[in-house]
């Protein structure tokens, strides 16, 4: 029998919680037990394991990021939601690191689509066709903004800044004024 108040929701954000604190590639059903001060086998009455508890985890997380990066460009166009959804990635990978690293984590196909992934590729179509993009180029584009939000994210939280100057939030503005000016003159 299930011990009462464990519920598949409730040990996936307490996951979430425990990659934010711990790591996401720490999380694992036996770190959620301890948590929980529970045996590992109480927990699969709602996890098939740790690959379960992690794929939850990416999908809050993807979820709760496409929420804020919605709600972030809503009604804005051009630079201002670009910088807009750069932000989004940029503090919640801030704030929620663990949960940050889940949203890299390779999703099979069919979790993938029906995850709140999609979500953040249409919303980033959504910014670039207030700068005239049409398929290929607009692919290309989603995989760069990616790369850089990404890259950037990664390298700062990393401490690949932290030893150089001038200050980050000085290169993270000029990163974003060099984005825009490359999707308004994209090359055709």
């Amino acid at each position: 029998m299930a011990r009462a108040g464990l519920s598949t929701e409730r040990l996936i954000q307490a996951g979430a919680e425990l990659a934010d604190e711990v790591g996401f590639d720490q999380v694992t059903v036996s770190a959620l037990a301890r948590r929980f001060d529970v045996k590992v086998a109480s927990l699969y009455a709602h996890l098939r394991g740790s690959q379960d508890l992690r794929t939850g985890i990416a999908l809050l997380a993807l979820a709760e990021l496409a929420d804020r990066a919605a709600d972030a460009v809503a009604g804005r166009a051009g630079k201002d939601a670009l910088t807009a959804l750069a932000n989004v990635y940029r503090d919640y990978a801030r704030d929620h690191p663990g949960r940050y690293a889940a949203t890299q984590l390779r999703l099979d196909p069919a979790t993938a689509a029906a995850s709140a992934g999609g979500r953040h590729a249409q919303l980033t179509r959504a910014i670039l066709r207030g700068y005239d993009l049409a398929e290929p180029d607009q692919t290309h584009a989603v995989r760069l903004l990616g790369s850089v939000f990404h890259g950037y994210v990664s390298l700062e939280l990393g401490g690949g800044f932290s030893h150089s100057a001038p200050d980050t939030e000085q290169t993270w503005a000029r990163t974003m004024d060099a984005l825009d000016a490359l999707l308004r003159n994209w090359p055709r």
